[in-house]
């Protein structure tokens, strides 16, 4: 028994290695495609990937028995806070304004790939998380299927933007986010208290 631990342990870690790679990419590519195409809903989910890299950092720290959750949780909550406040005042303002995002092939392929990729994610750390049973593995595998359903509005607000023209789509895109972005402020504060 505890030697198939120990296996999953290791497998643990190796997804959150994973996971912070990805997340790392995932933050850079779609930081830099949404402030190049002026996009909100680009940098609203390469923001959140920022977010998802810390959880990833915490949750490979508590896998090598490390601690630190508290402080990182405390600062995901005021990062997530944020993150929902520059979404509604920049999604009303590029409204208001009529601020036309550009295309972003780039943020396209981002966004499609994590759709594929967070799930495949999510499975693994399941699987591994039916012999570990923890706490903060099982809130990162809830972060990681929100992930992908935050990249499915992101690829659909792109994409739906790009083939009618209609630049307002991005932004009710954004707005959309907060569906997922909220929640997760909330669960964050209230693991911070």
């Amino acid at each position: 028994m505890e030697a198939s631990r120990a296996v999953a342990m290791r497998r643990g870690v190796r997804l959150e290695v994973l996971t912070i790679v990805w997340m790392l990419v995932e933050a850079v590519l779609s930081l830099g495609a949404g402030v190049s195409a002026r996009s909100v809903l680009l940098t609203a989910f390469g923001l959140d990937s920022v977010v998802e890299l810390l959880s990833g950092i915490v949750v490979l720290r508590r896998l090598q028995g490390r601690a630190g959750e508290a402080v990182a949780t405390r600062i995901s909550a005021v990062l997530l806070i944020a993150l929902c406040a520059y979404v509604v005042l920049f999604s009303l303002a590029g409204l208001v304004l009529r601020v036309m995002p550009e295309s972003s092939l780039l943020g396209v392929a981002v966004s499609a790939v994590a759709v594929v990729v967070m799930p495949v994610l999510a499975q693994a750390k399941r699987r591994v998380n039916r012999t570990l049973e923890s706490p903060s593995l099982r809130a990162d595998i809830a972060e990681s299927i929100t992930c992908a359903y935050m990249a499915g509005a992101t690829l659909a607000g792109l994409v739906v933007s790009m083939a009618t023209g209609w630049w307002w789509v991005q932004y009710l895109a954004a707005l959309a986010l907060l569906v997922w972005l909220v929640p997760e402020a909330r669960e964050a504060l209230r693991g911070g208290e």
